[in-house]
């Protein structure tokens, strides 16, 4: 009877893991074809930049995930060296990850956008970018020292401490067009901007959609990850116990 209950919990909790991991796909799926919709068929042509601006619709989440990933490493990070709970140093690797991907995406449409109608260059080192490309590189840290690092609670101490230098640099990230003169206009969206009435009342609308759908996108990829590298974990752990 025990054995019964037992399979009949596992058995809901499964059917419940896998409905959540549909809701998020489907949500997912029908965002980023609106938000796709909006941004190529409905939001008007910007005046100066035309066509190309439409990869700001982009950009803009791109850059929001990838540094929101590298708190979430620290966060989950600092969680487990707190708890022992391996589940959040699975999170923080599958956000790390995630957050090497979403930054990568970020510099490149960066550096197209650049050479196509800012700047005439694929790079310059002015600020934000330098900044950026430092974080890229923090990401690549933690997930070499993850990797090839000390295994267990040691490696987690040392990549919580490359993740916390990396949740550092984004706020400097976030304000650095505001700090120091360069080529990127000053923050224009977000909590800190003074200028959000400069952006056309439906083009924010658009971004604003298109930073739900990535991050809706986000959180999909996270739990996947996440569940890859539980499982990971879990046949390391058995090939280190069967001789």
């Amino acid at each position: 009877m025990a054995a019964t209950a037992s399979q009949d919990a596992t058995l809901t909790q499964s059917r419940g893991i896998v409905l959540r991991r549909e809701t998020l796909f489907v949500a997912s799926a029908v965002l980023m074809t609106l938000t796709l919709y909006l941004v190529f068929m409905w939001v008007p042509t910007e005046r100066v930049l035309r066509e190309s601006q439409r990869i700001y619709y982009f950009h803009v989440p791109l850059a929001w995930l990838g540094m929101l990933s590298i708190i979430l490493v620290a966060a989950f990070s600092i969680t487990y060296l707190k708890t022992r709970n391996d589940k959040w140093d699975n999170l923080s690797y599958a956000a790390a990850e995630l957050g090497l991907v979403f930054l990568s995406l970020l510099l490149i449409t960066g550096v197209i956008w650049n050479k196509a109608d800012w700047w005439g260059v694929w790079w310059t080192w002015e600020a934000k970018l330098t900044t950026t490309l430092i974080l890229w590189f923090i990401y690549v840290a933690y997930l070499m020292l993850r990797s090839f690092g000390p295994p267990g609670s040691q490696g987690a101490r040392y990549g919580a401490v490359v993740a916390l230098i990396g949740a550092i640099d984004t706020p400097i990230i976030y304000l650095a067009a505001n700090w120091w003169e360069g080529n990127h206009p000053t923050v224009n969206v977000g909590p800190l901007s003074t200028e959000d009435s400069s952006v056309d009342p439906s083009m924010r609308m658009v971004l604003l959609l298109s930073v739900v759908a990535f991050t809706v996108l986000y959180a999909y990829l996270l739990r996947e990850g996440y569940l890859l590298k539980r499982t990971e974990s879990a046949l390391d752990a058995l090939y280190r116990f069967v001789p």
